[in-house]
């Protein structure tokens, strides 16, 4: 992004990477440039764009694979006054010198020249002014021009305007924001600012002026600005929904002393984004709590896996905010991000065991960093990735709705996906991986997520025809065909499999019932009071339910086909399908005597980036004992879908090794039971739970406290955004007491800490 120092006529030019030196300033006729010193190994670019609309800018556009790598831009930007008779002058020049290529430059994104003073000077001065011997060409210059000595270094602290490169000469008096995401399709931005404030207060900015992160360019694609809502609109950190056209709505965000502008339908199931919960630079759903930038629309947290469209705003001095949309983007509520392709000439091999969520976000978190070596994905089932959580909510879905992806997508990106096989065998020390298909595949790196199977508890008679467990798509195919309005249904556990199970095909059979050992359902998760709710809504539901008990034996025909179930009270019931939710173990036996340690109960300790203790091997999802950010960092293995797609992510950006990525994770999961929606996040023992609301109509909040009288966790029901509002609490390092439960007058409260925006409490 680039800005400017109005007070001094400063003409900032700016890179964000790792690799730049050193920031130095040169005055150049009555303007002051500054720039940063590139790597000495930088490829040299000539290829040149257009110019722009605007007769002041002009942009210089390098290859793909380096616009990959940096994600940049690089402008410059004045305020001195313009004179409209110099550009004309030197327009044609500009234009033939850039044709002959005699002007280089590195590793740089785009190259804006405006203000007609600038491109008067970029004339006169040196071709070789960016390059490996900018230094010295500069220095050059300088002295031919009988300049004074650079200033000192530039201060992040300078106070900045932003101005757009392609604004016309005779602009009105605009503030202007340019939205965008650093890598995505159909968008470019710089992803950076430069203002007064601290490094790690993205976009803040110390002039009251809105300032955004993406790139000034205007394309053609955008429709006319529309005219959505006032600045006044809008309190410090808040956020609205506001009419673009008779379809579309889009989320206006004022946070910060910014404004901006993303889609307003979270790109998991729909939710609308305003009624969720704004965080530090982000939006998190109302409903399962993914995560979107409001900086990029990039998903961030999850569910889900596209992110959100992003609009140009630009706010004019009347204070009304002009919004402009991608026309694409009135067509489609999703984005995705850019996914780059193989290199044949890229030697490496990535190697993604697991077809489940965490496999799927991992694969396509590779390809959209950057990775382009061979990417293999590992498939045990024979389909591609898809939504598990559905398989025992919704009996009659279809595996083509339940896929993320559409196969073109796997071929499209070269993501090499072997489905109906499975990892029988790994050597760590040869780096190769067996599969059950015959065939072996030596990886660079390997990330590991098989998850979890099913288990059936040693009962006598398990093993009978009819008696299921619910954890894949064949099983649900597999249930559809014995069911029918004749059947005795029997769905064995307390666990939300079970409950599922129950709610989803007792519709369908002549009688369920429900048999578990414990109390009351839920009773690990929500404790006896919710629990006890949760029963009566089932009984409300006609679902038949044996509490305190259990199955000792299932019995069987001739056909081996089951017929009944005895309890433990020797009650006898009729069965003809019996569906077990009872528990699963972690699918990590291929493992065993491959060089990586396991755990007691099979799974795998891995670090904050999910390295586990065998260089160039990540682990992630079910079978990932991993640290829990909101839970002190103590390492867990937590079988959430949330989780296991947000573990994808870490881990791949890790792989990558572009920046390394910490886990930040907060557990948050959601079930629906007979039209009622339940959340719960956070992770913890607890001792204590405090109910807050109306638990008989099932609007309700459940406060779960440590002996500590320290919230570990929160669920509710009927009352969104309560438990999304909580994992945005916990994410951003904050902690919740009974004391902060107990004002009478608004038991939630707490929820203001949320606008305390990079704070500890």
């Amino acid at each position: 992004m680039s800005s400017v120092c109005s007070n001094n006529s400063y003409l900032k030019l700016h890179r964000s990477s790792a690799a730049i030196n050193t920031l130095s300033l040169y005055r150049v006729e009555n303007f002051t440039l500054s720039y940063k010193c590139l790597p000495a190994k930088s490829s040299i670019v000539t290829i040149v764009n257009n110019l722009l609309k605007s007769p002041k800018a002009v942009t210089l556009v390098e290859n793909e694979s380096v616009r990959r790598r940096f994600y940049s831009t690089l402008c410059l930007s004045e305020t001195i006054k313009s004179n409209n008779n110099i550009i004309s002058k030197y327009q044609t020049k500009i234009q033939k010198q850039f044709a002959n290529k005699q002007t280089t430059t590195t590793e740089l994104n785009r190259f804006h020249i405006t203000n007609t003073s600038a491109a008067w000077w970029y004339c006169r001065r040196p071709h070789n002014f960016i390059g490996n011997n900018s230094t010295r060409s500069l220095r050059h210059h300088s002295r031919q021009q009988q300049l004074p000595p650079p200033p000192p270094l530039y201060q992040q602290q300078q106070q900045h305007l932003l101005y757009p490169a392609s604004l016309p000469l005779n602009r009105p008096q605009t503030r202007s924001l340019n939205m965008g995401s650093a890598n995505c399709k159909e968008y470019v931005t710089t992803n950076d600012a430069c203002s007064n404030r601290p490094e790690n207060e993205n976009g803040t900015t110390g002039s009251g002026l809105y300032q955004s992160t993406c790139e000034a360019k205007m394309v053609d694609d955008y429709t006319d600005p529309v005219a959505v809502c006032n600045v006044g609109d809008l309190q410090e950190h808040e956020m609205k929904q506001f009419q673009f056209n008779e379809n579309t709505k889009v989320l206006v965000v004022k946070q910060k002393d910014q404004i901006k502008a993303i889609g307003n339908k979270c790109t998991h199931y729909g939710a609308p984004l305003h009624t969720g919960v704004l965080g530090d630079g982000r939006v998190r759903c109302p409903w399962h709590g993914a995560c979107f930038s409001i900086d990029s629309g990039d998903i961030e947290d999850f569910p889900g896996l596209d992110s959100l469209p992003c609009y140009k705003v630009e706010v004019k001095s009347d204070g009304q905010v002009m919004v402009r949309a991608k026309r694409k983007d009135l067509e489609n509520t999703r984005r995705l991000k850019d996914m780059v392709k193989r290199d044949p000439k890229d030697n490496r091999c990535y190697v993604v065991v697991g077809g489940g969520p965490a496999g799927a976000v991992c694969a396509e978190t590779l390809r959209q960093e950057g990775f382009t070596g061979r990417l293999v994905m590992v498939c045990k089932e024979q389909y591609l990735p898809y939504d598990r959580v559905k398989v025992s909510k919704a009996s009659d879905v279809q595996i083509e709705t339940l896929q993320f992806r559409k196969p073109q997508f796997y071929e499209e990106y070269d993501i090499e996906t072997l489905m109906g096989v499975a990892a029988t065998k790994l050597s760590c020390e040869e780096k190769t991986l067996y599969l059950s298909n015959n065939t072996t595949v030596t990886y660079d790196k390997i990330f590991i997520a098989t998850g979890c199977s099913a288990s059936k508890p040693s009962i006598k008679g398990s093993n009978l025809k009819g008696v299921m467990v619910v954890r894949e798509y064949d099983d649900l195919k597999e249930i559809n065909k014995l069911i029918t309005p004749e059947s005795n249904l029997v769905c064995l556990g307390s666990s939300f499999i079970a409950l599922e199970a129950a709610q989803s095909w007792g519709k369908k059979a002549k009688c369920a019932t429900l048999i578990s050992r414990t109390e009351f359902p839920l009773m690990a998760t929500f404790g006896a009071v919710v629990g006890e709710r949760v029963l009566r809504l089932y009984k409300d539901q006609g679902i038949h339910t044996v509490m305190n008990s259990g199955i000792v034996e299932i019995l069987g025909d001739d056909n081996n086909n089951v017929t009944d179930v005895i309890l433990k009270d020797g009650t006898k019931l009729p069965c003809d399908i019996l569906i077990m939710g009872t528990g699963s173990k972690f699918n990590t036996d291929f493992l065993i005597g491959s060089g990586l340690p396991l755990n007691h109960n099979g799974s795998i300790d891995t670090d904050l980036y999910l390295k586990t203790l065998v260089d160039d091997v990540y682990v992630g999802g079910d079978i990932a004992n991993a640290p829990v950010y909101s839970h002190n960092q103590e390492r867990a293995a937590i079988g959430h879908y949330q989780l296991a797609q947000y573990h994808g992510r870490i881990a791949a950006l890790n792989m990558v090794g572009k920046t390394t990525e910490e886990l930040r994770a907060v557990p948050f999961f959601f079930t629906m039971l007979f039209g009622k929606g339940f959340r719960y996040s956070g992770y913890g023992k607890y001792n204590d739970v405090v109910i807050e609301g109306d638990l008989d109509n099932l609007k309700f909040v459940a406060y779960f406290l440590d002996g500590d009288d320290k919230v570990v966790a929160v669920a509710s029901c009927g009352r969104d955004p309560i438990v999304a509002q909580f994992a945005e609490l916990q994410s951003q390092g904050k902690t919740l007491h009974r004391k902060d439960l107990e004002d009478p007058s608004d038991p939630v409260a707490w929820t203001k800490k949320l606008k305390l925006v990079g704070k500890c409490i």
